[in-house]
């Protein structure tokens, strides 16, 4: 009997081109997961993202040919012209090719309630699955995210059309708000490539980060803790969109710089930067990718993710596991589905807690962590979840 491929049409953000080069985060999960999908034999996938690189052997269709995300903390009737621009792009081509059967939608903020819209007032629309990669469902105002989030306006839907969705972890889908829980498929957790990781089981003597600054995920911790106990301690990731050492110190050093009204530039450096200039062993390494941050995480004794907020995954975690890397995190958000404390890491309930963690990282056995990745959170295993979502969605639309 031979059986229909599926064609899913994967709408990913427009601020970073795929593959992706230095930072990523919904990013480096779509590479994955497309790549995976493209292999399986009853799935056919074609992508709607950037066009400054494309994936190969993926149909990637673009409305905007440069990266985006320069623009992304922008205000609002700068950045959000972008993306509604780029989800009408992608609504009128696949409305007018009219031979997909579900759209993948991987765009925060704006996705949920453009294709409940869409697919409630538009005939022969196929079915839409989004994932909510994060943050976490509030509905407050925070100081340290600087707004409210994701649940007011979802509150508001009050006709869904053929809209489902699913989390990327157990915590997060629990938190939903009611009028979307009817609509959840199971959750999916996040994967990576693990052969694109590389196995280190011998350590060097120095600790990571791996995030974009900002006060939720804690890098003020994490000097601190180095400062004390005087380790080494060498951090990555973006400081609002600037991503090399250079850059960084050039809009440090002038005063009248914009990113002076960046929270984020401003978390740099007013929590981060007096460690950086008063500990040599602390140091910024910038956004890395390719063999250097492979290099970074695979080589250090452990990744700590000092989060504050309920994180609803944590994709740099999973990386440092699949290089054999510890992680020590908080015990918060998702982090004790993924980390098994003693086994792949620590989980901390205190900053004390924490710390004492940090002495005792040579208890973990790099193959315990390696092996937590292969068997729970490989893009395969990501994406034949996926496909199952597909298919209850197309049941449940079926059963209308």
């Amino acid at each position: 009997m031979i059986h229909k491929k599926l064609r899913i049409a994967v709408i990913a953000p427009p601020w970073l081109a795929l593959p992706v080069k230095g930072y990523g985060g919904i990013e480096l999960v779509l590479q994955g997961l497309v790549s995976a999908l493209k292999s399986h034999e009853n799935i056919e996938v074609e992508l709607f993202a950037n066009g400054q690189r494309k994936l190969p052997g993926i149909k990637t269709h673009s409305l905007f040919k440069k990266e985006q995300f320069k623009h992304i903390y922008e205000p609002y009737f700068e950045s959000y012209a972008i993306v509604m621009a780029h989800l009408e792009f992608a609504y009128n081509y696949i409305k007018k090719a009219g031979n997909f059967d579900i759209i993948h939608d991987h765009v925060p903020h704006v996705g949920p309630a453009f294709w409940s819209m869409a697919s409630s007032h538009t005939k022969d629309l196929p079915p839409v699955l989004h994932t909510f990669h994060g943050p976490p469902f509030t509905s407050t105002v925070d100081k340290d995210f600087g707004s409210a989030y994701n649940t007011k306006d979802i509150e508001q839907i009050q006709d869904f059309g053929s809209w489902y969705a699913s989390c990327i972890s157990e915590v997060m889908a629990l938190s939903a708000p009611e009028n979307i829980k009817p609509r959840l498929m199971q959750s999916v957790y996040n994967g990576v490539v693990v052969k694109d990781f590389p196995f280190v089981a011998k350590k060097k003597e120095y600790f990571v980060t791996l995030a974009r600054f900002a006060p939720y995920k804690g890098q003020h911790i994490a000097v601190e803790l180095a400062a004390k106990l005087k380790k080494r301690l060498r951090m990555a990731g973006t400081v609002s969109d600037i991503g090399s050492n250079r850059k960084l110190l050039l809009e440090l050093s002038n005063p009248t710089s914009h990113y002076r009204s960046d929270a984020q530039f401003v978390y740099y450096s007013d929590k981060i930067l007096p460690y950086v200039l008063k500990y040599p062993r602390i140091t910024y390494s910038g956004s890395l990718s390719g063999k250097r941050k492979m290099k970074f995480l695979s080589e250090a004794k452990a990744l700590l993710f000092p989060v504050t907020w309920e994180e609803p995954f944590g994709m740099s975690v999973i990386e440092a596991l699949a290089c054999g890397t510890p992680v020590i995190a908080m015990n918060r958000g998702a982090l004790p589905e993924i980390i098994e404390h003693g086994v792949n890491g620590f989980l901390a309930n205190t900053v004390e807690e924490f710390e004492a963690y940090m002495l005792r990282i040579n208890e973990i056995d790099p193959e315990e962590c390696r092996r937590s990745v292969v068997d729970r959170f490989s893009n395969t295993a990501m994406a034949e979840k996926y496909i199952s979502c597909y298919h209850e969605v197309l049941k449940r639309e079926a059963l209308k």
